[in-house]
């Protein structure tokens, strides 16, 4: 039987590696697993090695804190997938912890075909990881047809796969009417899959809240959670007397709010694509601390934090980065858009023509299926 290890660092990467290795299965149903992942990849009856939350870091300050603890993550999880001995080693995205791990498993047994799904960002920062990757990666899986010219410049085998996120999907729909508030216009709100983040980000989103409710009372605010930071998102929403918003976590129900909302106030991210696919308004956030935007700051390669200001060059979503990051520019931000329409209408327009222009034409998850299936063989 024919063995693939799957390795994730967050929650997001275990929601794209559970898509394709969904696809994946309905292929070949004679593949054994075994990983590190989260909730998504249990939902497939995949067993994970360790919890994934023991991974998940945010900013340089928070990995150089517990670099003993990475460094210790990294040399087990390198023992175990060797002992796995797979045919495939499927890594998703997270390349500092993900690329480090497969580096020192190719070293171990060259053997083991590395494969690994979401290119690291060689366009926003540290070039040259393009050169070392050549040396123990055999594919790399591409989100964007952009990339690809990076990784033929060395020769590195790979194939644009396309974001699954933005394709057109009418499978799935779940039937939320019936517990959507009635007379309110829905708000999204993304406070991030990490719990770092979250921690960092809701209290903000909390407050932003709390002004809207002051002076205005038409709006239900749902908080899109993961299965891993739900508690703690609640923990936070418990400190405060709202009866306008809800948590939700269920993938289905999620996609239906959003599809639903009026406008959304997202952490900087992937998710801003599916927002954008969805046709809903948005601005975008985020916040590290002092030292850590400052070790950014040297490293980035671009302007903009949002993929879709940075393929166009220009600001089409709002972003509302470190010292602007706080409840009285969000609020602002998002009445301004609110109150004038043909902003919002000119924001959609851009975002669907960016999406037209990096959409795969075909499924995603069954692009990525196709590549394993070859290396499989």
């Amino acid at each position: 039987m024919k063995k693939i290890f799957i390795l994730t660092g967050e929650p997001s990467g275990d929601k794209l590696a559970s898509t394709l290795i969904s696809t994946l299965k309905l292929e070949n149903n004679e593949i054994e697993y075994l990983s590190v992942g989260g909730t998504h990849l249990k939902n497939l009856g995949i067993k994970s090695i360790y919890d994934l939350k023991e991974i998940t870091y945010l900013g340089f300050t928070s990995v150089l804190l517990n670099i003993f603890k990475i460094k210790s993550k990294i040399n087990k999880t390198v023992e175990e997938i060797v002992k796995f001995n797979p045919d495939i080693l499927l890594s998703v995205d997270s390349p500092d912890f993900t690329l480090r791990v497969a580096e020192k498993v190719k070293t171990i047994n060259n053997n083991i075909k590395t494969i690994h799904y979401v290119a690291p960002q060689v366009w926003v920062w540290r070039k040259n990881r393009v050169k070392k990757i050549k040396k123990f990666i055999d594919h790399i899986l591409l989100l964007f047809e952009f990339e690809k010219k990076y990784f033929d410049e060395e020769n590195i085998n790979n194939t644009f796969v396309g974001h699954p996120l933005i394709e057109r999907n009418q499978n799935n729909k779940t039937i939320i009417d019936n517990i959507l508030p009635k007379n309110k216009k829905i708000i999204s709100i993304f406070p991030g899959s990490r719990n770092s983040e979250t921690n960092v980000l809701l209290p903000i989103l909390l407050d932003f809240i709390k002004l809207m409710n002051k002076k205005h009372n038409e709006y239900f605010f749902y908080i899109h959670a993961t299965d891993e930071n739900k508690s703690l998102i609640l923990e936070h929403v418990n400190k405060y007397n709202f009866d306008n918003i809800d948590i939700v976590s269920e993938e289905n129900i999620k996609s239906e709010i959003l599809s639903k909302s009026i406008f959304a106030v997202s952490k900087s991210g992937t998710v801003s694509l599916q927002i954008c696919n969805f046709n809903v308004p948005s601005i975008i956030i985020y916040k590290l601390s002092f030292i850590n935007f400052m070790i950014f700051k040297m490293l980035v390669n671009v302007k903009f934090a949002n993929i879709i200001n940075i393929i166009n060059n220009r600001e089409v979503i709002p972003e509302l980065l470190q010292n602007e990051c706080n409840a009285d520019e969000i609020y602002r931000s998002v009445i301004y858009l609110l109150k004038n329409p043909e902003l919002i209408k000119k924001q959609i327009s851009d975002c669907s023509k960016t999406l037209e222009g990096i959409r795969s034409k075909t499924s995603s998850a069954g692009e990525a299926s196709s590549i394993l299936i070859k290396y499989l063989s």
